[in-house]
């Protein structure tokens, strides 16, 4: 798991990993958890990085005869995180109607 996972965290050492395995019905639970700030990282845009993660091993468990589940959990409490950021208000940004000017009206070139 480490080797999947590992290149995607700013600190690999604080990946841990916790595997459970239901020998009666061939199911596999597989716990990470790692750094908050990794998180982007490990999911990538449209969590295409995680959904290939989980292809791989749905592949291998699938080889086996088993199925596997993997769960995702942040390793920093929420306690640690800056409390100044979430308390202070998004920025607003003007808003600009779609049309500034008057509609133009269409002349038609044969005159009328």
């Amino acid at each position: 798991m480490r080797f999947l996972i590992g290149p995607f965290l700013e600190s690999p050492e604080a990946l841990r990993v916790d595997c459970e395995r239901s020998s009666a019905q061939r199911k596999v639970w597989i716990r990470l958890a790692f750094e908050a700030e990794d998180k982007g990282r490990v999911y990538g845009r449209w969590g295409h990085n995680i959904q290939a993660i989980r292809t791989v091993l749905s592949t291998i468990a699938g080889v086996a005869g088993e199925s596997v589940y993997l769960d995702i959990y942040e390793d920093s409490p929420p306690q640690s995180r800056p409390r100044a950021a979430a308390n202070r208000p998004s920025p607003k940004r003007p808003t600009r109607s779609r049309r500034s000017s008057p509609p133009r009206r269409l002349v038609r070139r044969d005159g009328q």
